[in-house]
Protein backbone atom coordinates (compact mmCIF):
# COMPACT_ATOMS: atom_id res chain seq x y z
CA UNK A 1 0.00 0.00 0.00
CA UNK A 2 1.16 3.39 -0.54
CA UNK A 3 2.50 5.76 1.74
CA UNK A 4 2.03 8.71 -0.06
CA UNK A 5 -1.15 11.14 1.07
CA UNK A 6 -3.93 11.59 -1.68
CA UNK A 7 -3.11 15.03 -2.35
CA UNK A 8 0.96 13.79 -2.74
CA UNK A 9 -0.23 10.89 -5.80
CA UNK A 10 -2.16 13.41 -6.96
CA UNK A 11 0.93 15.80 -7.51
CA UNK A 12 3.05 12.65 -8.60
CA UNK A 13 0.64 12.09 -10.91
CA UNK A 14 0.32 15.83 -12.11
CA UNK A 15 4.18 15.45 -12.77
CA UNK A 16 3.99 12.28 -14.88
CA UNK A 17 1.47 14.02 -17.22
CA UNK A 18 3.56 17.14 -17.72
CA UNK A 19 6.48 14.95 -18.74
CA UNK A 20 8.74 14.42 -15.61
CA UNK A 21 8.80 17.98 -14.59
CA UNK A 22 6.95 21.21 -13.78
CA UNK A 23 7.10 24.18 -12.43
CA UNK A 24 5.04 24.55 -9.21
CA UNK A 25 2.94 27.26 -10.71
CA UNK A 26 1.52 25.09 -13.72
CA UNK A 27 1.31 21.82 -10.77
CA UNK A 28 -1.16 24.61 -8.77
CA UNK A 29 -3.16 25.36 -12.50
CA UNK A 30 -3.45 21.35 -13.02
CA UNK A 31 -4.21 20.53 -9.67
CA UNK A 32 -6.58 22.94 -8.83
CA UNK A 33 -4.88 24.12 -5.74
CA UNK A 34 -2.82 26.85 -4.41
CA UNK A 35 1.23 27.00 -5.09
CA UNK A 36 1.34 27.24 -1.45
CA UNK A 37 -0.39 23.96 -1.09
CA UNK A 38 2.35 22.86 -3.97
CA UNK A 39 5.22 24.20 -2.38
CA UNK A 40 4.55 22.02 1.05
CA UNK A 41 3.67 18.64 -1.00
CA UNK A 42 6.94 19.01 -3.32
CA UNK A 43 8.55 19.48 0.22
CA UNK A 44 7.15 16.61 2.01
CA UNK A 45 7.79 14.36 -1.41
CA UNK A 46 11.41 15.65 -1.63
CA UNK A 47 12.30 14.72 1.69
CA UNK A 48 10.47 11.05 0.67
CA UNK A 49 12.97 10.77 -2.45
CA UNK A 50 9.95 11.00 -4.46
CA UNK A 51 11.01 14.06 -6.58
CA UNK A 52 13.72 16.11 -6.85
CA UNK A 53 13.07 20.33 -5.75
CA UNK A 54 14.49 22.64 -7.17
CA UNK A 55 13.46 26.29 -7.04
CA UNK A 56 10.56 27.30 -9.02
CA UNK A 57 9.51 23.69 -9.12
CA UNK A 58 10.56 19.63 -9.12
CA UNK A 59 11.20 16.68 -11.39
CA UNK A 60 10.30 12.74 -10.95
CA UNK A 61 13.28 10.46 -9.79
CA UNK A 62 14.01 7.97 -12.22
CA UNK A 63 13.55 9.99 -15.49
CA UNK A 64 15.42 11.19 -18.03
CA UNK A 65 14.52 14.79 -17.46
CA UNK A 66 17.26 16.77 -17.36
CA UNK A 67 16.86 19.71 -15.08
CA UNK A 68 17.98 22.46 -17.35
CA UNK A 69 15.29 24.03 -17.75
CA UNK A 70 14.90 24.83 -14.10
CA UNK A 71 18.40 26.36 -14.34
CA UNK A 72 17.85 28.26 -17.47
CA UNK A 73 14.23 29.76 -15.74
CA UNK A 74 16.32 30.99 -12.68
CA UNK A 75 18.97 32.74 -14.76
CA UNK A 76 18.88 36.39 -14.58
CA UNK A 77 15.17 35.90 -13.44
CA UNK A 78 14.44 39.08 -12.54
CA UNK A 79 15.61 40.72 -15.90
CA UNK A 80 12.89 38.23 -17.71
CA UNK A 81 10.19 39.07 -15.04
CA UNK A 82 10.99 42.46 -16.21
CA UNK A 83 10.71 42.07 -20.12
CA UNK A 84 7.85 39.52 -19.66
CA UNK A 85 5.43 42.24 -17.88
CA UNK A 86 6.55 44.69 -20.55
CA UNK A 87 5.74 41.71 -23.84
CA UNK A 88 2.48 41.24 -21.66
CA UNK A 89 1.63 45.18 -21.79
CA UNK A 90 1.90 44.59 -25.56
CA UNK A 91 -0.19 41.84 -26.40
CA UNK A 92 -3.71 42.71 -26.55
CA UNK A 93 -6.95 41.27 -25.83
CA UNK A 94 -8.44 38.43 -28.47
CA UNK A 95 -4.57 38.24 -30.25
CA UNK A 96 -3.77 34.56 -31.95
CA UNK A 97 -0.51 34.57 -30.46
CA UNK A 98 2.51 31.60 -30.51
CA UNK A 99 4.43 30.86 -27.59
CA UNK A 100 7.65 29.19 -27.75
CA UNK A 101 9.57 26.75 -24.98
CA UNK A 102 12.05 29.93 -24.08
CA UNK A 103 12.47 30.19 -20.20
CA UNK A 104 11.64 34.06 -20.34
CA UNK A 105 8.66 33.17 -22.54
CA UNK A 106 7.46 31.26 -19.45
CA UNK A 107 7.30 34.39 -17.52
CA UNK A 108 5.15 35.89 -20.19
CA UNK A 109 2.72 33.15 -20.18
CA UNK A 110 2.32 33.90 -16.28
CA UNK A 111 2.13 37.67 -17.04
CA UNK A 112 -0.83 36.59 -20.02
CA UNK A 113 -2.64 34.19 -17.10
CA UNK A 114 -2.95 37.86 -14.86
CA UNK A 115 -3.88 40.34 -17.82
CA UNK A 116 -5.68 39.19 -20.83
CA UNK A 117 -8.61 37.59 -21.98
CA UNK A 118 -9.65 35.68 -25.21
CA UNK A 119 -6.80 35.06 -26.23
CA UNK A 120 -5.85 32.10 -29.11
CA UNK A 121 -2.74 30.88 -28.16
CA UNK A 122 -0.38 28.01 -29.93
CA UNK A 123 2.33 26.47 -28.34
CA UNK A 124 4.73 23.73 -28.51
CA UNK A 125 5.69 24.46 -24.53
CA UNK A 126 4.02 21.93 -22.03
CA UNK A 127 4.51 24.71 -19.46
CA UNK A 128 2.52 27.44 -21.76
CA UNK A 129 0.50 25.53 -22.26
CA UNK A 130 -0.48 24.46 -18.69
CA UNK A 131 -0.41 28.26 -17.70
CA UNK A 132 -3.44 29.60 -19.89
CA UNK A 133 -5.61 26.77 -20.54
CA UNK A 134 -8.74 27.43 -19.57
CA UNK A 135 -8.17 30.79 -17.96
CA UNK A 136 -9.96 33.94 -18.79
CA UNK A 137 -10.98 32.58 -22.07
CA UNK A 138 -7.98 31.80 -23.50
CA UNK A 139 -7.99 29.36 -25.99
CA UNK A 140 -5.21 26.97 -25.94
CA UNK A 141 -3.69 24.48 -28.99
CA UNK A 142 -0.25 22.49 -28.47
CA UNK A 143 1.40 21.49 -31.31
CA UNK A 144 2.14 17.70 -31.64
CA UNK A 145 5.66 16.41 -32.76
CA UNK A 146 8.29 14.62 -31.13
CA UNK A 147 8.46 15.83 -26.87
CA UNK A 148 11.99 16.86 -25.60
CA UNK A 149 11.92 16.61 -22.50
CA UNK A 150 15.26 19.39 -21.54
CA UNK A 151 13.55 21.66 -23.50
CA UNK A 152 9.64 20.52 -22.04
CA UNK A 153 8.28 20.89 -25.65
CA UNK A 154 7.39 19.18 -28.90
CA UNK A 155 9.68 19.91 -32.09
CA UNK A 156 10.27 18.41 -35.68
CA UNK A 157 8.16 18.12 -39.05
CA UNK A 158 4.82 17.30 -36.84
CA UNK A 159 4.84 20.55 -34.86
CA UNK A 160 6.12 22.46 -37.69
CA UNK A 161 3.50 21.42 -40.33
CA UNK A 162 1.00 22.00 -37.52
CA UNK A 163 1.85 25.39 -36.93
CA UNK A 164 1.90 26.41 -40.52
CA UNK A 165 -2.04 26.28 -40.05
CA UNK A 166 -2.71 28.96 -37.60
CA UNK A 167 -2.51 33.09 -38.69
CA UNK A 168 -0.53 34.80 -35.87
CA UNK A 169 -1.57 38.17 -34.99
CA UNK A 170 1.94 37.61 -32.89
CA UNK A 171 4.71 35.54 -32.24
CA UNK A 172 6.54 35.69 -28.90
CA UNK A 173 9.62 34.08 -29.54
CA UNK A 174 13.66 33.26 -27.76
CA UNK A 175 16.62 32.39 -29.01
CA UNK A 176 19.75 31.96 -27.00
CA UNK A 177 22.35 34.52 -28.04
CA UNK A 178 22.13 37.58 -30.96
CA UNK A 179 24.64 38.17 -33.68
CA UNK A 180 25.60 41.68 -35.25
CA UNK A 181 26.17 39.15 -38.09
CA UNK A 182 24.40 36.44 -38.03
CA UNK A 183 21.16 37.16 -36.44
CA UNK A 184 19.42 35.10 -34.10
CA UNK A 185 21.12 31.72 -33.08
CA UNK A 186 20.00 29.03 -30.84
CA UNK A 187 21.49 25.53 -29.14
CA UNK A 188 19.16 23.01 -30.67
CA UNK A 189 18.46 22.80 -34.49
CA UNK A 190 15.09 21.81 -33.59
CA UNK A 191 14.07 24.75 -32.28
CA UNK A 192 15.76 26.61 -34.67
CA UNK A 193 14.18 25.35 -37.66
CA UNK A 194 10.51 26.09 -35.77
CA UNK A 195 11.44 29.41 -35.00
CA UNK A 196 12.13 30.42 -38.54
CA UNK A 197 8.57 28.32 -39.47
CA UNK A 198 6.41 30.56 -36.93
CA UNK A 199 8.52 33.80 -38.07
CA UNK A 200 7.03 33.42 -41.73
CA UNK A 201 3.15 32.75 -40.28
CA UNK A 202 3.36 35.71 -38.04
CA UNK A 203 1.91 39.20 -38.64
CA UNK A 204 4.71 40.56 -36.14
CA UNK A 205 7.61 38.65 -34.30
CA UNK A 206 8.71 39.85 -31.44
CA UNK A 207 11.68 38.89 -29.98
CA UNK A 208 12.51 39.02 -26.14
CA UNK A 209 16.38 38.54 -24.94
CA UNK A 210 18.10 39.42 -22.17
CA UNK A 211 21.38 41.35 -22.11
CA UNK A 212 23.55 38.33 -21.63
CA UNK A 213 22.01 36.69 -24.75
CA UNK A 214 23.94 39.89 -26.39
CA UNK A 215 27.74 38.05 -26.31
CA UNK A 216 26.61 34.57 -26.37
CA UNK A 217 27.30 32.55 -29.24
CA UNK A 218 24.88 29.07 -30.95
CA UNK A 219 25.75 27.03 -33.78
CA UNK A 220 22.26 27.21 -35.56
CA UNK A 221 20.48 30.00 -37.23
CA UNK A 222 17.01 30.85 -36.65
CA UNK A 223 14.40 33.24 -38.51
CA UNK A 224 16.24 35.76 -40.93
CA UNK A 225 16.64 39.33 -39.05
CA UNK A 226 14.74 40.99 -41.55
CA UNK A 227 11.83 38.80 -40.06
CA UNK A 228 11.49 40.24 -36.62
CA UNK A 229 9.71 43.20 -36.10
CA UNK A 230 10.59 44.17 -32.23
CA UNK A 231 12.57 43.21 -29.64
CA UNK A 232 12.74 43.59 -25.92
CA UNK A 233 15.08 43.32 -23.34
CA UNK A 234 16.22 44.64 -19.94
CA UNK A 235 19.12 46.72 -21.88
CA UNK A 236 19.33 48.56 -25.20
CA UNK A 237 22.23 47.03 -27.52
CA UNK A 238 25.46 48.71 -28.32
CA UNK A 239 27.80 49.16 -30.83
CA UNK A 240 28.23 46.97 -33.73
CA UNK A 241 24.49 45.04 -32.52
CA UNK A 242 22.73 48.44 -32.26
CA UNK A 243 23.27 49.16 -35.63
CA UNK A 244 22.66 45.93 -37.00
CA UNK A 245 19.39 46.09 -35.32
CA UNK A 246 18.72 49.63 -36.99
CA UNK A 247 19.80 47.75 -40.18
CA UNK A 248 17.50 44.66 -40.33
CA UNK A 249 14.60 47.63 -39.13
CA UNK A 250 14.26 45.84 -35.91
CA UNK A 251 12.31 48.53 -33.05
CA UNK A 252 14.39 47.76 -29.99
CA UNK A 253 11.91 48.47 -26.57
CA UNK A 254 14.13 48.38 -23.09
CA UNK A 255 12.00 46.87 -20.61
CA UNK A 256 10.52 48.79 -17.93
Amino acid sequence: MSSFSHREMELLSALRRAGGSARGTELAKAMNVSEETVRRTIKSLATSGALVRVHGGAYLIGTRNDPSFFRRINKHAEEKRLIAATIARIVTDGMTIFLDVGSTTAFVAEELRHQHAGLTVVTNSIGVAQTLVNTNGNRVHMLGGELQSNERGTFGHVAERQARRFAYDMAVLSSDALSAERGFLYLSAAEAHLATEIAVSAARVLMGIDRHKFSATAPHCGPEPEAVDQIVSDQAPRGRLSAALRNWDIDVTTAQ
